[in-house]
């Protein structure tokens, strides 16, 4: 595996061709795009890693998947009546669909449906015992106590809050949110700004891969059943409206964030990030796919082999 990866990182990881970082928040522009890292935690707990995967990052949309699992353990399938659960064809913070459909959106990983689920968690709290849920969680599952919030890339989000508060505030316009509007923005704000490096981030996904279970600790997170449903979003929907291109490249349970992380899911094999900053046409990491892709041709770990 360590070959392996270290083929990846030398050839991918060296190439000119990286996409363009997120430029549109001022914090995340300023990341240098040549960083390169991969991680994968294989479900008899060993850790293989290469390139720069010691290096901090904004998980951003990532985070999602995160907020998800928890929305799910409160409120169940009760999830499903504030977003849906299709893919939605259209850029991540996109506001069409919202106006045809009554303001619920289409699926948990847009960034509409994120703030529902944000919105969903707080169930009356204020966005500092929230956020602190949600650290807690993700501390948790890494096994981790020292993952921080980057309060630099929140701040940064929050000058350039107007796409996500058009969302927030048509949602409310349908009487779809159910803390004031400025809260649960801050709170969203906050989860994406969350800081992991390669290995952590790989850590966090290890319970997808064993079936609601991290097969390390022995400690159950969510049901077997839920972990395959959370997987088969993630196959579906984590990669906005390349999802189907990333389905068929990769053939692994996925989700993006714009800060250039992936977390990927092997069922039964392991938890796998990687981390490029610079994104492709859609927003996805343009070197952390084609080292998935290089990944799963090496091992085989594709759902659909």
């Amino acid at each position: 595996m360590q070959e392996i990866l270290d083929d990846i990182v030398a050839t991918i990881g060296a190439s000119d061709d990286r996409g363009k970082v997120a430029d549109y928040i001022p914090q995340l522009a300023c990341i240098d795009p040549n960083q390169f890292a991969i991680s994968v935690v294989l479900a008899d707990g060993r850790v293989f890693s290469s390139g720069d995967y010691q290096q901090l990052f904004s998980i951003q949309s990532i985070s999602k998947v995160f907020t998800l699992t928890i929305a799910l353990g409160k409120l169940g399938d009760g999830v499903w009546a504030k977003v849906g659960r299709e893919p939605s064809g259209d850029p991540f913070n996109s506001i069409v669909q919202l106006e045809h459909e009554n303001g619920k959106p289409r699926n948990p990983f847009i960034n509409a449906g994120a703030i529902a689920i944000a919105d969903a968690i707080m169930v009356g709290h204020q966005p500092r015992e929230t956020l602190a849920e949600i650290l807690q969680f993700v501390r948790f599952i890494a096994d981790d106590e020292s993952i921080c919030i980057d309060h630099k890339v929140a701040e940064s989000e929050l000058k350039t809050a107007d796409r996500n508060a058009s969302l927030a505030h048509f949602m409310a316009s349908f009487g779809r949110m159910k803390n004031p509007v400025d809260y649960v923005l801050g709170t969203y704000f906050h989860q994406c700004s969350i800081a992991m490096t390669c290995e952590q981030l790989a850590r966090s996904g290890l319970f997808l891969a064993g079936d609601g279970e991290n097969p390390v600790t022995g400690t159950r997170v969510v049901s077997a059943r839920r972990a395959r449903r959370i997987n088969s979003l993630m196959m579906m929907c984590g990669h906005y409206d390349g999802s189907g291109e990333f389905a068929y490249r990769v053939g692994l349970p996925g989700k993006s964030g714009v800060g250039g992380g992936i977390l990927a899911v092997a069922p039964g094999h392991a938890s796998i990030a990687v981390w490029s900053p610079g994104l492709d046409d859609v927003g996805n990491s343009k070197l952390g796919t084609e080292a998935l892709e290089r990944l799963v041709q090496h091992t085989g770990w594709s759902v659909f082999a």
